[in-house]
């Protein structure tokens, strides 16, 4: 394990970029005080180092992490790279010193405060890819089919592969409004790209009347004496109801932007 230093790095918001950081930690012998992108908004009395994007040497560290810590190592690395965690470079850097240490035995080591947190990170993805695979809701706009979700999660490329089996021969697009990120589908192409705003049009007559009828399908089918909120909110948390159809005659303003932190943290902790 290396010494630890004062100085933070500070890179690209990219995977090469951060793997990048794995070089110069490795070529420098040095643990960070911290990993952050650069249009991170904490301050900092420490020096800093720029650490630039360079694509051969993040090839050299993407072809040894699978060698040296085994490809779920490696895909714990990248799932824990899509989460909210804070500090989360910081933890995935000192996982691959720990695993160029330890081997592939490293993803044993549960009790380990780094592994711990990772694979609790990467936890928690998984769920919340799994809710969004079923609470996504799409509207017509035009002849895409579109929506707008705020994960705490980066969950877009869990649930790419779902939706583009789901509706192969539909185009779609499926905006995150917490990362400013958008997939983009159409038959035989997909993509994930940065967008910085999105906005519906409005439903037309149609697609109000679709929305309204199935807003009394809900109601409809609903069994007053089995009513139970407390157990509807668990298995379907608040925080997803604004984009919901069904929730459309009884949600409340959903999280702002910056409230998804703190969100997270309590989701983490079970609050």
């Amino acid at each position: 394990m290396f010494a630890g230093g004062d100085v933070v790095y500070e890179y690209d918001g990219t995977l090469d970029g951060f793997f990048c950081c794995v070089f110069e930690s490795f070529r420098r012998k040095e643990t960070p005080a911290d990993v952050r992108p650069f249009c991170s908004p904490q301050m900092t009395l420490s020096p800093v180092r720029s650490i630039e994007t360079d694509s051969k040497k993040a090839e050299r560290v993407r072809r040894a992490i699978p060698k040296k810590l085994s490809w779920e190592g490696m895909t714990l690395l990248e799932h824990a790279f899509l989460t909210f965690l804070e500090q989360k470079e910081l933890f995935m850097l000192r996982f691959v010193q720990l695993g160029f240490d330890m081997g592939p035995n490293v993803m044993r080591h549960l009790t380990h405060d780094t592994v711990a947190a990772l694979l609790k990170a990467q936890r928690h993805l998984y769920n919340e890819s799994h809710r969004y695979k079923q609470f996504v809701r799409f509207s017509v706009s035009g002849k895409v089919l579109t929506s707008v979700i705020k994960p705490l999660n980066q969950v877009l490329p869990l649930i790419a592969p779902h939706f583009i089996d789901r509706y192969p021969e539909e185009a779609f697009l499926i905006y995150d409004e917490t990362h400013g990120m958008a997939l983009v589908y159409r038959p035989g192409q997909w993509a994930i790209v940065p967008v910085d705003s999105f906005e519906r049009n409005d439903p037309d007559e149609e697609e109000q009347k679709y929305r309204d009828l199935w807003c009394e399908y809900y109601d409809a089918i609903a069994i007053e004496g089995r009513y139970n909120p407390k157990c509807r909110v668990n298995h379907m948390p608040k925080r997803y109801w604004e984009e919901m159809t069904e929730f459309c005659r009884e949600r409340k303003p959903g999280l702002r932007r910056n409230d998804a932190p703190l969100a997270g943290r309590r989701a983490l902790n079970g609050e």
